[in-house]
């Protein structure tokens, strides 16, 4: 489980495909190698993957055929940036809200708007998880954790603050990039109680 809190933007060294559904991903880091092992589980712009190698500034996941279908992954190249965040740990704080790092769609930036508090992103995204999407609710974009201001059919909107573009890679984003959305894990329990069909 994660937060949705960047702990650092880390820069994709290698994207290898080691078969035809399974891409090895190594990732330079500095923050979160202080005492990640081999094993543990980290987000990767939102996407939940297994560290299978660590090296002294770098470490290494391996990217399964379905995740490379669900996510942005499979579109990562050197050397563009990535949100980094470490799995809770107990008695940590949950400073934003639960990320499960296990992603609804794939999302694309429609426009970025600068204002004088700090930027507006719309997303673009597919109507049946549009429809899960709750005005004041919760949202991760590429695992940041992040309050959605407005929502329609296809798309909605977040409000980014200076600090956020500054820690994230929030601030590499241009309209018609792609990014991994995660709508709230409480709408998406509410949305599979309203298809189960009452006895």
């Amino acid at each position: 489980m994660f937060t949705g809190l960047i702990e650092e933007m880390g820069t994709v060294r290698k994207f290898t495909r080691a078969r035809a559904s399974l891409v090895r991903l190594t990732v330079d880091a500095e923050r979160v190698l202080s005492d990640v092992k081999v094993g543990d589980s980290i987000s990767v712009s939102g996407v939940c993957l297994t560290v299978v190698d660590v090296g002294p500034s770098s470490f290494t996941v391996e990217i399964s055929g379905q995740t490379l279908s669900r996510t942005k992954m499979g579109h990562l190249r050197p050397p563009q940036r990535v949100n980094l965040e470490r799995a809770v740990s107990p008695g940590d704080r949950l400073g934003g809200h639960v990320v499960l790092g296990h992603v609804d769609c794939v999302g694309t930036v429609r426009s970025r708007r600068n204002t004088a508090g700090g930027w507006i992103f719309e997303f673009s995204v597919s109507p049946d998880v549009a429809g899960r999407i709750v005005e004041q609710g919760s949202i991760a974009v590429d695992g940041v954790s992040l309050t959605v201001t407005s929502a329609s059919r296809r798309s909605f909107k977040v409000a980014i603050i200076p600090h956020t573009l500054a820690v994230t890679t929030f601030s590499d984003l241009r309209p018609g990039d792609r990014v991994n959305i995660e709508i709230d894990v409480l709408a998406r329990y509410a949305a599979g109680e309203r298809q189960v069909p009452l006895p």
